[in-house]
């Protein structure tokens, strides 16, 4: 993976003066890169606009056209900035079109009542799940990139037709350099729970938009491990929606997802 960890693509966009960086079929979905890939380079362009940036607070995401491995760049600005809450906005784009447009929130800490959310309980331990190397036939190639395993039967194409998908999750690489995209990276790793209901791959599934809220500030999360509890909301007329906790090894939540993604039956 020389040259095209996620470390590696995004020390690039980082020192580029032009926002500009470019990955490999390493990290494919089908077509197009692992979306959150492409989120993770509008962060840290969003990032680079502001000297020193507040912590990370929310992403919104729209994923407008696949992403295909070659170079981009992408085109950040800041649309407002107060007294303690930023909002910048980012597009990434290949060939001269875009990919993605995305609004982050940048906040301050502030003074307020403090209400902290519900730890995570007994999750299922790694040593009682399925390695990704040993389901990675059904897989994309971008689960490369990481280590972890499915915990629960909600696997893609198991024909378990769960609700619910779980599984431990981390980086191949080191991302203390990057707080808030080693969130975001992970946070995208759940494929559509739906997938689950079908008996035969393929059935192909693609991001439509995606929201995720940051409970602490990215900097202070700690550990590499990343407990992920997904649920599928609903699903008709080829797109679902589904709702995901990211959990730190020690049960802390650290951010929360909310996900469209279109499927689309052979």
């Amino acid at each position: 993976m020389t040259g095209n960890s996620l470390q590696d693509i995004l020390d690039r966009l980082q020192h580029s003066t032009k926002n500009e960086t470019s990955f490999d079929e390493n990290w494919s979905q089908g077509r197009a890169a692992f979306g959150g890939l492409v989120a993770a380079f509008a962060s840290l362009s969003m990032k680079k606009e502001l000297d020193p940036p507040p912590p990370l607070r929310s992403l919104m995401a729209s994923f407008i056209a696949p992403l295909p491995p070659a170079p981009l760049l992408v085109e950040a600005a800041v649309q407002r900035q107060g007294r303690n809450v930023t909002q910048c906005s980012a597009t990434v784009i290949s060939g001269g079109n875009p990919a993605l447009q995305a609004l982050g929130v940048f906040g301050q800490a502030r003074k307020g009542i403090r209400v902290d959310a519900a730890p995570l309980i007994d999750p299922l331990p790694r040593s009682e799940g399925i390695p990704f190397a040993d389901y990675a036939a059904r897989m994309p190639t971008f689960l490369n990139q990481f280590e972890g395993c499915w915990v629960g039967d909600a696997m893609p194409f198991s024909g378990s037709r769960s609700r619910r998908l779980n599984m431990w999750v981390r980086h191949r690489c080191d991302m203390s350099d990057y707080p808030a995209e080693k969130i975001i990276a992970i946070a995208d790793m759940p494929p559509p729970v739906l997938l689950c209901h079908y008996e035969k791959p393929f059935v192909p599934a693609s991001s439509v938009s995606w929201g995720l809220e940051f409970l602490v500030d990215p900097a202070e999360v700690q550990g590499d491990w990343f407990y992920l509890d997904f649920d599928l909301d609903a699903a008709a007329d080829g797109y679902t929606q589904q709702s995901g906790r990211i959990y730190e090894e020690s049960g802390r939540l650290c951010a929360l997802s909310r996900q469209c993604m279109a499927y689309f039956e052979q």
